[in-house]
């Protein structure tokens, strides 16, 4: 990622948290497959209110705009490290479900995720080769079915 889209896109996530009266730090770092933006500050919380629904909103936004010119995969929106803690929660869960339709051979059911979510669930999901995964629903938000690759 050139420095430039880096800079752009922080100044986009600064204009957005302008324009909210909100004073935030926000940074650019590389993660494995994309870019994560961090927003720091105690007025991030706002953000934070309602699920994290501002949040997602923001990620749904910078994607839109930057998706296109972004090289590197996807982008991340984090605020407060909210994400990782729940993305660390999200794989857990995935674990979990992944190894109970091994051993029951029932398919498990998460959901209704947004499309954030659900990638985290199809890629924790991806590394175990006994099951398999995919998203059922024609809304934003969808479940998620994990079954054994046996079923």
């Amino acid at each position: 990622m050139t420095d430039d889209l880096q800079t752009r896109m922080v100044g986009f996530v600064e204009a957005v948290a302008g324009a909210m009266g909100v004073s935030v730090s926000v940074a650019c770092v590389p993660i494995d497959d994309g870019t994560r933006i961090t927003i720091d500050g105690e007025a991030g919380e706002l953000f934070l209110r309602h699920q994290a629904g501002g949040l997602d909103a923001l990620q749904h936004l910078v994607n839109a705009v930057f998706r296109a010119e972004h090289p590197d995969g996807h982008i991340v929106v984090d605020c407060l490290d909210y994400r990782k803690s729940k993305d660390e929660e999200l794989r857990q869960t995935a674990v979990l479900l992944a190894e109970r339709a091994r051993t029951t051979g029932e398919t498990q059911e998460i959901g209704p995720l947004n499309p954030y979510a659900r990638r985290i669930i199809h890629l924790s999901v991806a590394a175990d080769p006994g099951v398999s995964s995919e998203s059922v629903g024609d809304a934003f938000l969808k479940t998620v079915l994990i079954s054994s690759a046996d079923a």
